[in-house]
């Protein structure tokens, strides 16, 4: 028995040794395809990466549409005499308890209520705000104090009106150019003198930073002491502005009037709260975050989509952001199984892996982090139909791998109009194939 058992793991042994190896390369050249193995291709004046659309997040992958990061930071205005606004240290709580909250909103979108029985999917934001310090101050911790009796308060109407004056952020503006400055405005103490003012919320949106105003009013009582806990309360009514002057920034309009861009968000009569009246407001009220409403808790997926789109195409947005696909990241890495077409821009933050069977179309850039590569399995194929693969932090990355077995191998097809950058792994890419093909 001895001898037969030595016979068939000799035999397994054998099978075993007999099955092709898996060979790796790095590919050199790439000829351009007269044909693509797909129904259509686009030319630029037609380009996919021009749909807004295109950038929403897709609930079967989301994955594809890893997390923006956009970095933040706070300017709470005060008088000379240290009144007007929040003391440092529950305005260092507070600030931290409205950060906390907008970021909870983010991450929990909620459907739209209007309009009334639709059936449009409800989409992730794939955005959060992170609060950011100077680095180049020791202990900075990016929330900021300033005492000026000039530049305290913001005046929304009248002939002292400075709403849309830029001069706080001219003076004590910090990393404006890479960090979005939020101005925690006070109000004039003059309007609190009289009987009949009634601070309110209030914000203005500017290319690359906000103005916000009356949070510490619109919670300021007895309970407030430096050593007592934040009003959470308090800070979720914050939150609601933030959220809504930040999506001006990013791009969003007033949804209740005009055309804001997205067929998802109809007009409607702006309804601050849901009523029992037989009226309009007992049922056509919205609960979205670009309307003045006491329900804000939802964007839609057209809104979702603009944001995106512009982190991507607006320089000044995109300078925002953490670049968080400027370092690679082995559990960020992506493997497509089956047909998928990317159709708008996308940062990815580690490999990219085509197992085998899949097809991955590219239509647009792709950044590829620094040290990450592109592994197309056997059977599987790339198609770079006008895509453009590089890095966008000035780094290479590896650059793609082609994967053989036997008499199956990986393919790649691309138009002369797609392009690949920044490879370790340079690739030539020739416009007709090379002699003997």
């Amino acid at each position: 028995m001895r001898w037969l058992s030595f016979i068939l793991f000799f035999i397994v042994i054998l099978l075993f040794s007999c099955q092709p190896k898996l060979q790796r390369s790095f590919v050199r050249q790439l000829a351009v395809s007269p044909n693509l193995p797909i129904p259509a291709s686009y030319d630029q004046r037609s380009s996919p990466c021009r749909d807004k659309l295109n950038y929403a997040p897709d609930l079967q992958y989301l994955e594809h549409t890893p997390v923006k990061i956009i970095r933040v930071n706070f300017h709470i205005m005060c008088k000379a005499d240290s009144s007007a606004n929040f003391g440092r240290a529950r305005g260092r709580g507070f600030i931290r308890q409205v950060v906390k909250e907008a970021n909870s909103k983010l991450r929990n979108n909620k459907k739209m209520h209007l309009p009334l029985h639709h059936n449009n999917p409800l989409l992730p934001m794939r955005y959060q705000y992170e609060l950011t310090p100077d680095t180049a101050v020791a202990g900075d911790d990016g929330i900021y104090f300033h005492y000026d009796d000039e530049l305290y308060h913001m005046i929304a109407g009248g002939r002292h009106q400075n709403n849309y004056s830029q001069d706080v952020f001219k003076k004590y503006g910090i990393r404006k150019d890479d960090v979005l400055n939020v101005f925690v405005m006070g109000i004039h103490s003059d309007s609190l003198q009289s009987k009949t003012y009634r601070p309110s919320g209030r914000g203005i949106a500017f290319s690359s930073w906000v103005k916000v105003a009356a949070w510490y009013h619109n919670c300021r009582n007895d309970r407030w002491k430096d050593n007592k806990p934040t009003d959470r309360k308090s800070a979720i009514s914050a939150m609601r502005l933030l959220n809504h002057e930040i999506g001006h920034t990013l791009g969003l309009w007033h949804t209740w009037r005009g055309n804001d861009g997205c067929d998802d968000t109809p007009n409607h009569r702006n309804c601050w709260n849901k009523t029992d009246n037989n009226s309009q407001c007992d049922s056509l009220w919205s609960n979205n975050f670009m309307d003045y409403n006491a329900h804000s808790s939802a964007w839609s997926g057209c809104q979702i989509a603009t944001i995106h789109y512009n982190l991507h195409k607006r320089k000044k947005l995109r300078q925002l952001l953490a670049p968080t696909w400027c370092s690679f990241k082995e559990d960020k890495s992506i493997t497509i199984t089956d047909t998928v077409d990317w159709n708008g821009a996308k940062d990815l933050e580690g490999h990219l892996f085509l197992a085998e069977g899949s097809k991955l179309t590219v239509r647009c850039q792709v950044s590829m982090p620094p040290e990450a590569k592109i592994s197309v399995a056997p059977g599987a194929q790339l198609i770079l139909d006008g895509g453009k693969l590089y890095n966008d932090c000035g780094k290479q990355w590896q650059g793609i791998e082609l994967q053989k077995k036997g008499g199956r191998e990986g393919s790649i097809f691309l138009t002369a109009n797609a392009s690949i950058e920044n490879s370790q792994n340079a690739i030539e890419i020739l416009q007709s194939p090379p002699p003997g093909d």
